[in-house]
């Protein structure tokens, strides 16, 4: 069991906005590696409600208080940021079957491109089955409460984005 604790696992995303789900597979993933990277990618197709400088910081927030824990910004090749931590693992959550198709080409593309980075797939909690960033973010532009989908002050940071009347569930 040391040797995996001496283990460093690199957690992707674009966590924009980072969910409740997020926090419980790192929070999870912590117990059985010695260090998790959530690495926050800059480079994206997605178009982000917040800058790559506010998720990091947003998420740096989030896991301030736990020493296993680092948050960093990152762009490029996932394997060559991942390499350059000296990590070997890969993180990567699954909701549902849906996911298994994408993450799964994404894990034979990364391992072939380095051999070396092993992906280690971790199930959501059951509780956060439904939650997706995507999901989060359209219920609350759309004035819907996301209370209990994100941390506190990521929900408060989509109230300044969105306006008052979104996100807090009032007028919903």
């Amino acid at each position: 069991m040391d040797s995996q604790k001496s283990c460093i696992a690199v957690y992707p995303g674009t966590f924009d906005p980072l969910t409740n789900g997020h926090v419980s597979l790192v929070r999870r993933a912590a117990m059985i590696f010695g260090t998790v990277i959530v690495a926050v990618a800059g480079d994206s197709h997605k178009t982000p409600l917040f800058t790559l400088d506010e998720r990091v910081a947003i998420a740096e927030q989030v896991f301030a208080n736990d020493r296993r824990v680092l948050v960093e910004g990152f762009k490029g090749l996932l394997v060559n940021y991942v390499k350059s931590r000296e990590a070997n693992v890969i993180l990567r959550g699954m909701r549902a079957v849906s996911d298994f198709e994408f993450e799964f080409q994404m894990a034979l593309m990364n391992r072939k491109l380095d051999r070396t980075i092993e992906t280690v797939f971790i199930m959501t909690d059951y509780k956060w089955l439904y939650i997706s960033s995507t999901i989060v973010k359209e219920v609350a532009k759309h004035g819907g409460d996301i209370r209990g989908m994100v941390p506190e002050h990521v929900r408060e940071r989509m109230l300044e984005r969105f306006g008052p009347a979104n996100g807090s569930g009032e007028g919903a």
